[in-house]
């Protein structure tokens, strides 16, 4: 029996964590896994025949010192995602690299720090008056803030107050994820897998689950299908998970908000079949290195 380790946070909290549907596929498939909090210092890593990044959620408020956990496991043992990747991935100006590589992703303008301002001509330049400021290293849409043409200065001054000293990117606010939502595309081993649409609440812009976004299970129209497909080709090198976050436009195409290689939730339980193919990637993936 081969031993694997998930990583993931200390408290869940009001998180939905769905990792434990892959146990019962992978020991099956001879590995036994054990869930452990990416905050371990003395777990000997060694004695793992593999570690796999799960729901790790808390890192980026300690980027520094989850960066370190990862070098040490992939010091004693193989690490997916890579580290290679992670690094690359834990800035959100990743998306400039998929650009190069020919993605369609959502317009940015990337920004030192938010100043009050910043908010007319970052307008001007996007071409619209509604506009999302988020962190450039950030998770769960903590720190993302919807900004409109009234927007209160009040309220400006408590964001650039959030951002001082910080990088952030700036946004057009994308319509269609309130009249419809966003889609996730997930991939194992490179493959598709299954995919899934993110309703806001009402009132709510942002589309976690914790946020109250209803969840539903899709089959991905063609053109969807092939975003995802591009996007998931400009990875290098190419991971053993991922999760691309895709909003349609207002010509109906698709762009990417974002590619997570990190600690995607998988939503293994909105597609029977999904833990089982997870499953069997990961004894795919660790087989072959």
């Amino acid at each position: 029996m081969k031993r694997c380790a998930f990583l993931t946070l200390d408290e869940p909290g009001d998180y939905v964590i769905d990792d434990e549907l892959a146990i019962e596929p992978l020991a099956d498939l001879g590995w036994d896994v054990s869930t452990v909090s990416w905050r371990q210092r003395k777990i000997p890593w060694s004695e793992f025949d593999a570690v796999v990044i799960r729901s790790t959620w808390d890192y980026w408020h300690e980027v520094p010192a989850f960066l370190d956990i990862l070098a040490a496991v992939d010091r004693h043992t193989r690490l997916a995602n890579s580290l290679e990747l992670v690094r690359w991935n834990l800035r959100k100006t990743y998306l400039l690299d998929l650009a190069g590589k020919g993605v369609t992703v959502v317009e940015t303008i990337w920004l030192d720090e938010f100043r009050e301002g910043f908010v007319a001509d970052c307008a001007g330049r996007l071409g619209t008056d509604q506009l999302v400021i988020k962190p450039v290293v950030g998770a769960n849409g903590e720190d993302a803030y919807r900004i409109g043409p009234d927007e209160a200065p009040e309220r400006l001054r408590e964001i650039e107050q959030r951002f001082r000293g910080r990088p952030c990117m700036a946004q057009p606010f994308m319509q269609n994820i309130l009249s419809e939502g966003e889609y996730s595309l997930f991939y194992f081993g490179g493959a598709f897998s299954h995919a899934i649409l993110k309703v806001p609440a009402h009132g709510e812009f942002r589309s976690q689950e914790e946020r109250g976004a209803a969840i539903h299970p899709v089959t991905p129209e063609d053109c969807l299908r092939s975003a995802g497909r591009r996007a998931i080709a400009a990875v290098s090198p190419s991971p053993l998970y991922a999760r691309i976050d895709l909003v349609r436009d207002a010509n109906s195409d698709f762009e990417v908000m974002e590619l997570e290689l990190i600690e995607p939730s998988l939503y293994l339980r909105t597609d029977p079949a999904a833990p089982e193919r997870f499953a069997r990637a990961v004894d795919d993936w660790f087989r072959s290195r």
